[in-house]
């Protein structure tokens, strides 16, 4: 009984930290009936690009969203014209930007930039740690830092006047918050390589040919219509299916496929016994749909 309570009391107080808003985000629940929140970068006269700011609340808004039961499946969009714009550049308390202190210790400014590049990757690593999927849904342009947001989401989807591009090597710089690393488990190295070295801009079609994306939509209207669709339907499964999956695609990414085996068998020794597999085995003798328990 405990327990509940306590579970119940984390959910009221994500909730009334969700109500409290973002300065560089928009998170709302757009269909009251469906088990979905929608993330949106809300900077569109910048043309959302990650300010500071941006990526301190990026992971506050995943927490939040993880700790919600409610929410069994998020969308990644954006308002304005374009999806994202990369790294804000010049912005006040950009710590790739800022001019080391006169006098500085080199090694101690070195380090220093080695924490903020640090954080900022973790922000964005908070997306693909979220137990729950995310979905993200691209339209215009995604610049740089952009990718790194969505190839840190767990399904891509955009509309047809999409574009990818990875700037960072026509700024003279090495992309460092997650695309270098993501991408090529996505797209094969091949593909990542020639992105990468040729900061070269694809269309969303071309996204879609190499793996980047999964589905293209003809418009933003039906864009926003067919994530929300994936997004509910997503929502009506088990949630500790879903969040099973997601651990476990993540698990086996990044180990041999027998230690992925491993991992999968010692996952399902536990979850096997879950009253969602006995719903859903009784729903398919009786001929009906299952009505999942709530987290």
């Amino acid at each position: 009984m405990a327990g509940g309570s306590s579970d119940a009391a984390a959910a009221a107080a994500a909730e009334a930290e969700l109500r409290r808003g973002f300065e560089t985000l928009a998170v709302a629940r757009p269909d009251p009936s469906a088990g979905f929140y929608e993330v949106r970068l809300n900077r569109p006269a910048q043309r959302n690009a990650l300010s500071p700011a941006a990526f301190a609340e990026i992971p506050r808004a995943m927490a939040l969203l993880d700790r919600l039961p409610a929410a069994r499946a998020v969308v990644l969009s954006a308002a304005g014209p374009h999806f994202c714009s990369g790294i804000e550049l010049g912005g006040p308390g950009n710590p790739l930007t800022a001019a080391p202190a006169g006098g500085a210790d080199p090694a101690a400014a070195a380090e220093g930039l080695r924490r903020a590049i640090l954080e900022m990757q973790g922000a964005l690593t908070a997306i693909e740690r979220c137990r729950k999927p995310v979905i993200a849904a691209v339209h215009g342009a995604c610049v740089g830092g952009g990718v790194d947001v969505v190839a840190a989401c767990d399904i891509r989807c955009c509309s047809r006047d999409a574009t990818f591009v990875l700037k960072e090597v026509d700024m003279a710089i090495v992309a460092d918050l997650g695309a270098l690393q993501r991408l090529p488990r996505i797209v094969g190295y091949g593909n990542a390589a020639d992105l990468a070295l040729t900061g070269r801009k694809i269309t969303a079609m071309e996204a879609k040919e190499m793996g980047l994306v999964s589905r293209v939509f003809d418009s933003k209207k039906e864009l926003d219509a067919g994530v929300a669709k994936i997004a509910k339907e997503i929502a009506e499964k088990s949630a500790w299916a879903v969040m099973g999956t997601k651990a476990v695609l993540l698990r086996s990414r990044d180990v041999t496929v027998e230690q992925g085996l491993e991992h999968v068998a010692t996952w399902n020794a536990g979850m096997l016994r879950s009253n969602d597999l006995k719903e859903a085995i009784r729903a398919f003798l009786e001929k009906r749909k299952p009505v999942f328990s709530k987290l």
